[in-house]
């Protein structure tokens, strides 16, 4: 359920300024005599992910599909966990017991013109002899509301907060009716919300072919677009977790909030092909349609009401067997020096389908960073830090497993937690992209100078700047961490760092049935070579953090990052003509810059003189501490579970990004009184990151 969709990283409209490279032999965080070693190793180390291993795993984790609670789920449980002991690492597997039901039945029907029931689903293609295996997995949307409803067809365009406004001023209203949305820019969940609250009594939700079909190019199995049969599945969900169990873990005896409680749709929701979606708006009528409603079906559209009507029916196991076993998995390298100190990799591993590119991929190079740093282990290289690479389950669902892991590990993750690096669609495709706090942008970056393309363009650093055409002196653009993906739990909710990367490409399988690796060895990735590509990053990534004297982020960047989201809240007060601007946090982040940039330089001397395990690993507790700072207890008002204050998914959209959160939203709602409280409490929250880092300079330099 990835935020960055589909299949390729968004990349921040806005640039930073590059970056020196580093000197051959230097690091951030090492001292000379250590750096050139760690080097060495991970020179040794990027060698080792192998296409042919890689893409042996893939197929076999793809060979069907495996949605939480089946039992071909169970099975790659088994298959991670075997391939991490064929490795030489420790494992452990954790059950949670969640509230996941499953569809049982489920129709769409045309009730009026021309009763038809719609054929929904997608079926077997003998050009990709991977569906014609197995039983596709129904076409619906985890998490639906149940029952059996009949009213007239509206078309709601995206079904966005703004098209209900739109829809408003016509005089237009879905209540009691079956309103109709087509995927994209916005995460479905909200669809169903937004659906819900304006009195529609279901939702069908399609693919329309301006934005993934054959207005895009051809289509599967031609090529990677979606075809008329296709369907996006996915959770309407709207939160992170298991819904019966908000901020605790689901173990086997958890106390349950009742189903009204729960932030999941109360009314029917249903995914559509645009093949399907033809029955159904072509014969939809009535006012005049909004300019930019128009899609790419071969006809005009219309808003409706009807004279269309539809029935839509779904039931559910969740008066019978809600509650359903999940499972992730770890493999565990213990730390020799700073055993308390725990740098994360996962990515999912539950899909709507077989999941070659989501989230196989991810998966797969989960596991291949693993047994590379098991290799380079067995050539003498140790961590200083314990690593976790983690596959979950229920990702697709709402994040469920990593959120009950991070629940569940809540005290050891906020004491400890040096960074979680995800893997959520790592391969497919050419194009690079990275994201993630600005933190570990620096690190990112310099890991990718070691990586060979695929391509043979280069480095994967040079590949990137070649394709992102930034200007010299400048640095490829990052995407930030707003939500969506397994890093929520981390970083959304306990302000641990984190990174993530991936290569992606052009096309329209996500969530289909024909997500599968005939896909992949056609169009996505031939040859697995961009799935090794991102197994070595992750090698190099999780060696970094591991043995670094001193955690090697960067606030300078952080606060830098920072300073450009300043702008736009001063031309929304503007906009509204409240006083005030944001200059108090405009002087926080100046404030927290100075810290840094004296932190660095502090860093860096004492590292040439030498730092003593102890002055390390108390430099290190107060680096911990920074970002820490920047999540409140008590969460935002809008989602209490959400504390990080600096980036969160849009709750008025969960696929776009809100930066300080608190405040913009206090500007969304019109509230000034609101808005100054907000920013005198985030301007705190600064200053106590600032105060980390001063205390990491003191620790740092103390002999």
């Amino acid at each position: 359920m990835p935020i960055l969709r589909p299949g390729a990283l968004l990349l921040a409209a806005l640039l930073v300024p590059r970056t020196a490279p580093l000197g051959a032999q230097s690091l951030t965080g090492y001292p000379a005599s250590r750096a050139a070693a760690q080097r060495a190793a991970e020179a040794a180390a990027v060698a080792r992910p192998d296409t042919a291993r890689v893409g042996a795993l893939a197929r076999a984790l793809a060979d069907r599909p495996h949605i939480a609670g089946t039992p071909a789920q169970a099975r790659t449980r088994d298959l991670v966990v075997e391939a991490l002991k064929a490795a030489g690492i420790a494992t452990e597997v954790r059950e949670y017991r969640v509230w996941l039901p499953h569809t049982v039945d489920y129709g769409v029907w045309r009730v009026q013109p021309d009763p038809k029931p719609l054929e929904l689903r997608e079926g077997r293609l003998p050009e990709d002899p991977t569906t014609m295996q197995y039983d596709e997995y129904p076409t619906v949307n985890g998490y639906s509301g149940t029952g059996d409803v009949t009213g007239e067809v509206v078309y709601v365009n995206y079904g966005l907060v703004e098209d209900y406004a739109v829809l408003d001023s016509m005089g237009v209203s879905v209540k009691g009716k079956v309103a109709i949305a087509r995927y994209g820019r916005s995460f479905r969940g909200i669809k169903a919300r937004e659906a819900e609250k304006h009195g529609a009594v279901a939702l069908l939700m399609y693919s329309d072919p301006a934005d993934d079909g054959y207005v895009q190019g051809d289509v599967y199995p031609e090529g990677p677009f979606r075809n008329a049969r296709g369907v996006q599945r996915g959770s309407v969900m709207n939160g992170a977790g298991d819904p019966s169990t908000p901020g605790y873990p689901s173990l086997a005896n958890a106390a349950r909030i009742p189903v009204a409680e729960m932030p999941v749709p109360r009314i029917p929701v249903l995914p559509l092909s645009y093949g399907n979606a033809i029955e159904l708006l072509q014969g939809v009528r009535g006012a005049q349609l909004p300019r930019g409603w128009q899609g790419g079906l071969a006809f005009r559209y219309h808003v409706g009401p009807g004279p269309v009507q539809a029935r839509v029916k779904v039931w559910s196991d969740s008066a019978t067997a809600a509650v359903k076993s999940i499972w992730d998995t770890f493999g565990v390298i213990r730390g020799t020096d700073f055993p308390d100190e725990v740098i994360v990799i996962g990515g999912h591993r539950d899909a709507w389908s077989p999941g070659a590119i989501d989230n196989v991929s991810g998966t797969v190079s989960v596991v291949e960073a693993a047994r590379a740093v098991a290799e380079q282990m067995k050539a003498g290289w140790r961590p200083r830090r314990t690593l976790l690479f983690a596959t979950w389950d229920a990702e697709e669902w709402g994040l469920v497993g990593s959120t009950e892991y991070v629940e569940d590990d809540s005290l050891r993750l906020m004491r400890g937690g040096v960074a979680y690096l995800n893997q959520d669609v790592s391969a497919s495709g050419p194009a690079f992209g990275g994201g993630g706090t600005p933190t570990l942008r620096g690190v990112l970056r310099d890991v990718t100078r070691a990586v060979p393309d695929p391509s043979g363009g280069g480095s994967v650093y040079d590949v990137w700047r070649r394709r992102s055409g930034v200007r010299e002196g400048e640095e490829p653009a990052m995407g930030d961490p707003g939500g969506g993906s397994d890093f929520a739990g981390f970083y959304n909710h306990l302000g641990i760092p984190h990174s993530d990367w991936g290569f992606g490409g052009a096309n329209g399988v996500y969530h289909s049935n024909y997500d599968s690796y005939t896909f992949m060895e056609r169009f996505g990735d031939p040859g697995y070579r961009y799935h090794a590509a991102a197994a070595r990053i992750g090698t190099l990534m999780v060696m970094r953090l591991a043995n670094a004297d001193v955690l090697p982020y960067d606030y300078v960047e952080f606060a830098r990052t920072m300073r450009r989201y300043l702008k736009p809240i001063d031309d929304n007060l503007r906009a509204k003509g409240w006083p005030g601007s944001s200059a108090p946090l405009a002087a926080a982040i100046d404030r927290m810059e100075r810290a840094a940039l004296a932190f660095a330089t502090a860093r860096d001397a004492a590292l040439a003189a030498g730092v003593a395990p102890a002055r390390q690993r108390a430099t290190n507790a107060a680096l911990l501490q920074v970002e820490r700072a920047m999540t409140r207890p008590e969460g935002l008002r809008s989602r209490p579970w959400y504390r990080n204050l600096i980036y969160v998914a849009d709750v008025d959209n969960g696929y776009s990004n809100m930066v300080f959160p608190s405040v913009n939203e206090a500007i969304r709602y019109g509230d000034a009184a609101l808005f100054q409280r907000e920013l005198a409490d985030l301007v705190q929250r600064f200053d106590a990151a600032t105060a980390a880092l001063d205390a990491a300079r003191s620790e740092v330099s103390r002999r």
